[in-house]
Formats: C-alpha cells, structure tokens, sequence
C-alpha cells in the first residue's frame, strides 16, 4: 500500500455510474439490441443479455459472510472503489453484484464503474499480463492518494483455468469452455471472491 501516480481523478469517478445505474444502462443497452464498445456482433449483443441476468440473480441471491460483514463494518477511513469493465463483460456481471453488496455495508464506502474503452489511459494502468483484462476493482484512499488494493480479472482459479485452455484445450469448444467457467461461478457462489479480497481489505487498514 502505497502512494502511487495513478490516472484516476474525482472528475472520472463522477462520471462513473453507481451499480444501481450500471445495471440500469445495461436494461437500456439489451432494450436498444446494443452494447458497449466497438464490437456490436450478434454473440457481444447475446452477452450483454446474459451478463444483464446475471447480474439480476446475483443481486438477489449473493451472500455475505459474517467474516466479511465484520471486516467491511471495521473500515472507518473512507474508500474510493473503481471497477473497469464493459456492458459484455461475463466475468463482470459475476463478481460486481456481490463487490457492489460489500459497499451498501459501510457508507465509508462508494464504488463507481467506467467502461474500458471509454477510459484507455486508466485501463493500460491496470493491466494484467500486459492484457486489458475486465473488470479489475481498483481501490483508493479519501484523497486518490494511495492506492489501497486491487483485484481482477476474475478469481485465481479461472486465471489458471484460462491459462490451461490457452496453452491446450483439448478439444474444447471455447462455446463449451465459457459453460464450464459459468457453471463455476455458480457453484461458487464468490466464495473464491471474497477469500481474495478478505486479505486485501485487512491490508487497507493497516
């Protein structure tokens, strides 16, 4: 945890959308038949659509644990969360709802969300492997001074996961791939989730 020099400004988390308003402009992208980004294919118009379900059942069924409860009720300085993804984004529309659940605990905390493309300076900060991989949560301190955590793409076991499949993928579709890791997520239930951010938000408070 330190002070880093970092794009991020107040002027760009006001223009982020709060997640109730996220997944309101992703109601209006499904109900216009289009989606964030350049790409308006047929398959990225059919992931925003199921990223829009997701997130609905996740907002209605994620859980927070008492560990996590009582970790997120000792934060008492306040913290700015960022999360960069795209309206498409199947791994966002796993993991934001229940990171969104874990800021309505503390009014200490906000949480704003940008689109990638829209913010190509502040993604290539936040790249993984030299990759723009979404959504990554980025989080600060009151000021934007320091940079308290981050966390993303998407659990450590998916990263093997895709890490496996690209180096050989044995004959799997990558149609029948994307079912394996969604199916996962289901099982889950971001237990993975909040055990990688449990010791990252210990570490905020240090």
């Amino acid at each position: 945890m330190e002070s880093l020099s970092h794009p991020v400004t107040f002027s760009i988390l006001e223009k982020g959308y709060a997640y109730p308003d996220f997944v309101k402009f992703t109601e209006q992208l499904v109900a216009e038949n289009r989606t964030t980004g350049a790409n308006q294919s047929e398959a990225y118009l059919d992931y925003t659509r199921m990223c829009l379900q997701r997130m609905n059942r996740w907002n209605k069924t994620a859980q927070v644990s008492a560990k996590m409860r009582h970790l997120i009720e000792r934060i008492q300085e306040p913290q700015h969360w960022l999360i960069i993804t795209e309206a498409w984004c199947g791994d966002g529309a796993q993991s934001i709802p229940y990171i969104a659940k874990l800021v309505e605990l503390n009014p200490a905390l906000s949480l704003k969300i940008i689109i990638r493309d829209e913010y190509p300076e502040i993604m290539d900060a936040y790249l993984t492997n030299g990759a723009r991989s979404i959504p990554k949560l980025v989080a600060f301190s009151k000021d934007l001074k320091v940079e308290l955590f981050t966390w993303g793409p998407k659990p450590n076991y998916l990263m093997e996961r895709y890490r496996d499949y690209k180096y050989d993928s044995k004959g799997v579709s990558y149609a029948e791939f994307l079912q394996e890791i969604h199916l996962w997520y289901a099982k889950n239930k971001n237990h993975d989730l909040e055990q990688e951010l449990i010791p990252l938000l210990e570490s905020s408070l240090l």
